[in-house]
Order: structure tokens, then C-alpha cells, then sequence
């Protein structure tokens, strides 16, 4: 189990594991959609190991972290969480590393926050007008509560085919690696609060309001993209590259959206080659 602690921030109770290190580089690692820190389990080891200082916790309203009822969980509040995170650790700058919709908070936080990072590293991240998909646009305007309120058995088959395309490879998303991602979705308060918190706030206004200031980023950027990606197409990580000045781009074969179950060894290598930088 990668994170170990609770900490209550603006009145919300987070899973995290924090690190202090012995470089004085901390590195703070955001997941995304449908995922929760679980993901991050075969990286932090090895940077940890190279004696970097590590934050890493489950976003709110995700995994082991409080699901509140009536709090916003869009990608813009969870970028304004992270701020009073790293305010209650103490973290003054930091590298943020971030996946999905993580790195839409990524986005918003460095645009906010420039002082605050220190290096940006962007894994098959939303972007611009990528998300939702056709089908998730069409569920959350029609049926989202018909789907909140469907049997836990259909929705578990649902979330299966969802996580089965997050990789390349499927035989990666079988087993005790499907069953934890599952884990936080297997009760029906886990159903509904995959659709309040989750599937309610997949929306692309915040990514694209944020698209214009990707220019003004000054700190260094790594944009790194499983080729084999189906929901996130690297034409928007190419994208990415040219809007962020000075942005270096990693396409890794034979990967998909989860880069970092499929080929952890090179997420940590590209996080190596970014602390050089």
C-alpha cells in the first residue's frame, strides 16, 4: 500500500504518504481517472531510493481519501486543494508530476502558482478539449443518475472494460491490479461516488480556459505519452509540446493511457532525465 497517513486539510480528510528526502527535491505525484494512487506504486519506490523527497496522496473524492457529499471535486478545486496541501507539509517548490486528470491540475496549479514549480512533468494528460468522450458527454447530460443507480454488478463490468483500455497490453489489467483498482468502487456508496466525484466533473472548460498560459510557463516540462494511448491521442501531447515553451516530448511504444503499469522503468527514467534539467 503506497500511501500510509491521513492528514485533514480545509476540512477534508486525505490519504498521503509524504517523504522528506535528502536531495531537497520533493516530488509530488497526482493520478487520475478511474485510478487513485495505487498507480504510482512501481515509481515512488525508486525515487524515494535515489533520496528524493516524495508527496503523493488520493485526490478528494477518490480511492482512500473522504468521498464528501456536497464538496466540489472538479480538476479547479483540486488544483486550489493542492495548494493548502502543500501549504500544511510545508512544501515551498516542488516537482509536480501528474497523469490524466491530474495533470489537468497539474495545468492549472503551475499557470497559478509559477513559483511554486519547480519542474512539470505531464503523463497522458487531459488537455484542451480531449475529454470527456463522446459517450461520457452524452452519459452525464442524459442518464448520469440512471447510471449512479445501476446494479453494482454491471457497473463493476462497466468499470472492467473502462480500465481494460487503459493499456496496450490487456493481460496488464487482470488479476490483483484489476481488483485494486476496483477496490475503492466495490460498495454502492464506491458506485455513486464514482459518478458525483469522478464522471460528474469530466468537463474540458477548465483545460481549455487554461490553454492560452500554457506560453507563460517558465519551468522546465517533459511531456511523456504512451503511443498506444485510445483515450488520450498523442496529438495533444504533441500539442502540449509546442504550446509549453521549452517542453520536451517522450512517446514510449507499445504503451496506453497507464503508462505506469505498463512500463514503470521508463516513467522513472523520465523523471531522472527531468531532475537533471
Amino acid at each position: 500500500m503506497i500511501l500510509d497517513r491521513h492528514l485533514i486539510v480545509d476540512g477534508v480528510r486525505l490519504a498521503y504518504r509524504h517523504t522528506a528526502g535528502r536531495t531537497g527535491e520533493t516530488l509530488v505525484f497526482l493520478h487520475g481517472t478511474p485510478s487513485h494512487s495505487h498507480i504510482w506504486r512501481n515509481v515512488i519506490p525508486a525515487i524515494e531510493a535515489a533520496g528524493h523527497g516524495v508527496l503523493a496522496y488520493d485526490l478528494l473524492g477518490y480511492g482512500a481519501s473522504e468521498r464528501p457529499p456536497n464538496r466540489d471535486t472538479s480538476v479547479t478545486a483540486q488544483a486550489e486543494l493542492l495548494a493548502e496541501v502543500l501549504a500544511q507539509r510545508e512544501i515551498r517548490r516542488c516537482t509536480l508530476i501528474a497523469h490524466d486528470i491530474g495533470g489537468a491540475v497539474g495545468q492549472i496549479f503551475a499557470t497559478r502558482h509559477p513559483d511554486r514549480v519547480q519542474r512539470l512533468m505531464l503523463i497522458d494528460a487531459v488537455s484542451y478539449d480531449s475529454w470527456p468522450s463522446s459517450t461520457w458527454r452524452k452519459i452525464i447530460r442524459d442518464h448520469l443518475d440512471d447510471y449512479a443507480a445501476m446494479p453494482q454488478a454491471d457497473f463493476e463490468a462497466m468499470l472492467t472494460r473502462q480500465l481494460t483500455m487503459t493499456v496496450a497490453d490487456p493481460t496488464r489489467m487482470t488479476g490483483e491490479t484489476l481488483e485494486t483498482y476496483l477496490a475503492p468502487h466495490k460498495t454502492p456508496m464506491g458506485r455513486v461516488s464514482f459518478f458525483e466525484h469522478q464522471v460528474r466533473h469530466y468537463d474540458s472548460t477548465p483545460t481549455r480556459r487554461v490553454a492560452p498560459l500554457l506560453k507563460t510557463l517558465t519551468a522546465p516540462t517533459r511531456i511523456v505519452w504512451g503511443a498506444e494511448d485510445s483515450w488520450q491521442p498523442v496529438t495533444f501531447a504533441k500539442r502540449l509540446a509546442e504550446d509549453i515553451p521549452n517542453a520536451t516530448l517522450t512517446v514510449v511504444p507499445d504503451t496506453g493511457h497507464f503508462l505506469m503499469e505498463e512500463n514503470p522503468t521508463r516513467v522513472v527514467e523520465e523523471i531522472q532525465a527531468l531532475l537533471t534539467t
